[in-house]
């Protein structure tokens, strides 16, 4: 089993690897079959979402820059 891994690419998805299943808000899986890599949509105009399908080329304007959140907060 690899680590999942999400890579958040500029101007377009974000990019899952790894040994992972995607579910909707009832629990139901995608089916992927067998994919081990794949793009999920961040720029809502997707036709496949919540899969990317490319339709953010020229109109999706996003770079995240890696940084440290703050420690979380404990009572």
């Amino acid at each position: 089993m690899s680590k999942t891994k999400l890579i958040i690419q500029k101007n377009g998805s974000i990019k899952i690897e790894g040994d992972f299943e995607i579910m909707d808000s009832e629990g139901t899986v995608y089916g992927l079959q067998g994919r081990a890599a794949l793009g999920l949509c961040r720029c809502g105009q997707s036709a496949n979402k919540p899969f990317c399908d490319g339709a953010h080329r020229n109109n999706f304007e996003c770079e995240a820059k890696a940084f440290d959140l703050p420690p979380m907060k404990t009572k």
